[in-house]
């Protein structure tokens, strides 16, 4: 079991964090473009926990190489059941460097883009708030740009 799998089902998200690489690319289902950075990443995955409810892993993927896995999903947001996968990339110190996720149906993506949108101002807080923990310089205006584009779509 990939340990990302195991800190989500395990519930122990506190582990979370450590799995992934400063430089870590976030690609969402429901934003245009992809979010950079281990802080944002941390914030936009505690945002997702909140938004999913009886999230589970239904199946694993792993690449022959041990750097690629697909990790399966289904939950709920609201009434909507959501089928997704979470695709997991690892660099050569075995840390996610590249985590992109797709979901269906499109209805189910539309009500996850307005949960997550709902929850925005509090990711942006909580990734500033862990950048600036770890003195990463200029956290706070990537947060805020970050915040800027998924209201503006783009």
């Amino acid at each position: 079991m990939h340990p990302f799998r195991k800190a989500v089902e395990s519930g122990d998200h506190a582990d979370i964090p450590a799995l992934l690489a400063e430089d870590v690319v976030f690609t969402s289902p429901v934003a245009f473009r992809p979010y950079q950075g281990k802080a944002m990443t941390t914030a936009i995955l505690r945002g997702v926990i909140r938004v999913f409810e009886d999230f589970r892993y239904v199946r694993e993927i792993n690449g022959a190489d041990g750097r690629d896995h697909a990790l399966v999903f289904t939950a709920r947001v609201g009434d909507r059941e959501i089928n997704g996968c979470d695709f997991l990339h690892m660099n050569e110190d075995g840390l996610i460097d590249d985590f992109m996720v797709m979901v269906r149906p499109l209805s189910a993506a539309q009500a996850l883009a307005e949960a997550m949108g709902a929850q925005f101002d509090e990711i942006g807080r909580e990734a500033t708030a862990l950048a600036e923990a770890k003195g990463e310089a200029g956290a706070e205006a990537e947060a805020e740009g970050d915040a800027e584009s998924r209201a503006s779509g783009s």
